[in-house]
């Protein structure tokens, strides 16, 4: 037509041949990101068990515990220990390499390396976590407390689990002050810690830190708690900085209603005194004989 703008027949069949580049590179981009995502995946959680025979089947920084054939990591203190193994000790006596052990079943059950914690128990031979085959059938309980669950564990919405127990990562235990606990020791078990409040310029408290965290913590034992505070012995509220307090004989405990024991069991309201408006407060706690515990508490 004629005055109809036209375009060149040549221009309609241009090709950018340059554009395949950026597709390809972008190509190898994704494979190289899906790549490293297994890789990652395989590093954290991928082993069905710790099971070994040299040091070649363990994971950098891991060795192969020569008599408990399981892949253990080594360290210079219990800052490079896991929470499930938090104990840097020496692999055997006399010798220069040392390893993170384990204390306890319930913090084996925390072995974030394999995929599947539940089967691991902590070696009471060599002190190190092995999986022994089998998931543990979940015990059926009523109430709270120890209930009928075994020493060390409480009864959760129906079920035993494990009280909880803080290994050498809580700010509170860093210091070489961690208590050294395991399910065959039989001193008192803490099974809670919360907040119940705050209070502004307490009178718990003086003026230099006006305000109070108040905090409730239950606990059980093999025997009847004393009747009252008076027989109290061997309650400790420990700092981030690792000054350690007796609750009982410091006066801690909330006048009057403090201490309420019932049978075996017992609640203990504590009152913790902050500069003004505290927002946070992390505690640490235990019993001589008992596990240690870490909690953060929130206003």
């Amino acid at each position: 037509m004629k005055g109809a703008l036209e375009w060149p027949a040549a221009r309609l069949h241009v090709t950018y041949p340059f554009r395949r580049k950026p597709i390809m590179q972008l190509r190898k981009m994704t494979l190289m990101i899906a790549a490293l995502g297994l890789a990652l995946t395989a590093c954290n959680g991928g082993r069905e068990d710790l099971s070994c025979e040299s040091d070649a089947t363990c994971l950098e920084n891991e060795i192969c515990h020569p008599q408990a054939k399981v892949c253990v990591q080594t360290c210079t203190s219990g800052d490079d220990c896991p929470e499930s193994a938090g104990k840097c000790e020496a692999i055997t006596s006399g010798s220069t390499t040392q390893i993170c052990k384990c204390t306890t079943d319930q913090l084996c059950q925390r072995d974030t390396s394999v995929t599947d914690a539940s089967t691991l128990s902590c070696d009471k031979t060599f002190s190190v976590c092995k999986s022994t085959g089998t998931t543990p059938t979940p015990v059926a309980c009523t109430g709270s407390s120890q209930s009928n669950c075994a020493y060390g564990q409480f009864c959760n919405n129906g079920t035993c689990a494990a009280a909880k127990v803080a290994d050498a990562t809580c700010e509170n235990f860093s210091h070489q002050n961690l208590p050294n606990w395991s399910t065959s020791s039989n001193g008192p078990v803490i099974y809670s810690v919360t907040g119940t409040g705050y209070q502004v310029g307490s009178s718990y408290c003086k003026s230099t830190a006006p305000d109070a965290f108040l905090v409730r913590v239950r606990a059980y034992r093999t025997d009847n708690w004393p009747a009252t505070r008076a027989g109290l012995s061997g309650f400790f509220y420990v700092t981030t900085g690792a000054d350690e307090f007796d609750v009982v004989n410091d006066g801690l405990l909330v006048p009057n209603t403090g201490y309420n024991p019932n049978g075996k069991d017992a609640e203990f309201n504590i009152y913790l005194c902050r500069p003004s408006d505290s927002k946070t407060i992390q505690v640490g706690f235990y019993f001589t004989g008992g596990n240690p515990v870490c909690e953060n508490i929130n206003r």
